[in-house]
C-alpha cells in the first residue's frame, strides 16, 4: 500500500500510544454485523500465541497449532505491480487477494479508480483467490469518505466480494498532506461513514493501519469490522484481535514482477 512505512525504533512509543487510546474509549459501537472477527475489548493481552507463528525461511508466515495450520496468506496490489499473472499468484500458495480499488489524492484531493481494478479483480477472482477491496483515502471529511466508499460500489456494481472493503487512510510521509491533521473526530467520522456506507450495499468492512494510524481514530467505534494491522516485525505487538496482519511490504510471489504486500488471514486462529 502506499504507506508511511513504520520504524521499528519507534514501535514501543506507537504501542504505548494506542494502549492509551484504547484505554481512553467508552467501548465499542453499537449494531449488528456478520465480520466473523472483531476488535477485542481487551487491552491488556494479546488474544493469540505468537510462539504459533512459524516462517518457512522463504519470507512467508503461517499461525501453526498442534500441526495444523490455522491461517491463509495473501496479497494486497494495485496498478504499481502492473500487469499480473494470477494463475501463477494461485499456484504459489496465496489464497486470498485485496485489489486497490481507488485512491485519492494528497493534495489535491482528486479521487479516482485504480487504473488496474478491473483487469486485477477478474483475474483474482477467476484465478480462485478469494477477493476483497481497499481504498486509499485522504478524506477530510465524512462527505468524502462517503464519496469514495461510492465509487468502489460503482466499480463493483453489485458484483460479489468474498473478503471485506478496507479503509486505508495514512499519513504522508512529510506531513505535507491534506488530511495530515484532521481530528481524531473528523477521521472517525470519515472512516464510520465509509463503513457504514458499503455495509448498507450488502459488504463488509475493515480498518487498515499501523500502530500510529489506529490511535489517530477511535478504533473501538469500528468493533463489528475489525482491523487489518500493518507492522513489518517478527510478530504484530498490538493486543488487539485482528483479521489480519500485513506483516511485510517486501514480499516476492510468482506471477508478480515487483515486490508486494504479504498478509496473514487470522480469521480461523481462535475458534
Amino acid at each position: 500500500m502506499e504507506r508511511t512505512r513504520q520504524t521499528v525504533g519507534g514501535r514501543a512509543i506507537l504501542v504505548l500510544a494506542l494502549l492509551l487510546a484504547l484505554a481512553a474509549c467508552s467501548g465499542r459501537g453499537g449494531g449488528s454485523g456478520s465480520s466473523p472477527v472483531t476488535i477485542s475489548d481487551s487491552i491488556a493481552q494479546s488474544p493469540y500465541d505468537w510462539d504459533h507463528l512459524v516462517w518457512d525461511g522463504y519470507g512467508r508466515v503461517a499461525y501453526v497449532v498442534d500441526g495444523t495450520v490455522r491461517s491463509r496468506t495473501g496479497i494486497d496490489v494495485s496498478e504499481h505491480q502492473g500487469d499480473i499473472d494470477w494463475q501463477a499468484v494461485a499456484d504459489d500458495g496465496i489464497s486470498f487477494c485485496y485489489v486497490r480499488a481507488a485512491w485519492r489524492g494528497s493534495t489535491e484531493g482528486g479521487l479516482f479508480a485504480d487504473e488496474l481494478f478491473e483487469q486485477n479483480y477478474t483475474g483474482a477472482r477467476e484465478a480462485g483467490l478469494d477477493t476483497g477491496l481497499y481504498v486509499y483515502s485522504q478524506a477530510v471529511n465524512a462527505e468524502e469518505a462517503r464519496e469514495e466508499a461510492q465509487l468502489v460500489l460503482d466499480l463493483l456494481d453489485g458484483r460479489p466480494l468474498e473478503l471485506a472493503i478496507a479503509f486505508d487512510h495514512e499519513v504522508t510521509g512529510d506531513w505535507s498532506g491534506r488530511a495530515d491533521n484532521i481530528s481524531r473526530e473528523e477521521l472517525t467520522a470519515a472512516a464510520r461513514t465509509f463503513c457504514d456506507t458499503v455495509e448498507a450495499a450488502g459488504y463488509h468492512a475493515v480498518i487498515y493501519g499501523n500502530s500510529y494510524e489506529l490511535t489517530r481514530l477511535d478504533i473501538h467505534s469500528f468493533g463489528r469490522e475489525g482491523c487489518w494491522f500493518a507492522e513489518y516485525d517478527e510478530a504484530p505487538s498490538v493486543p488487539l484481535e485482528l483479521v489480519m496482519w500485513q506483516y511485510t511490504g517486501q514480499g516476492s510471489v510468482a506471477g508478480i514482477d515487483t515486490t508486494v504486500d504479504m498478509n496473514l488471514e487470522l480469521a480461523n486462529v481462535l475458534e
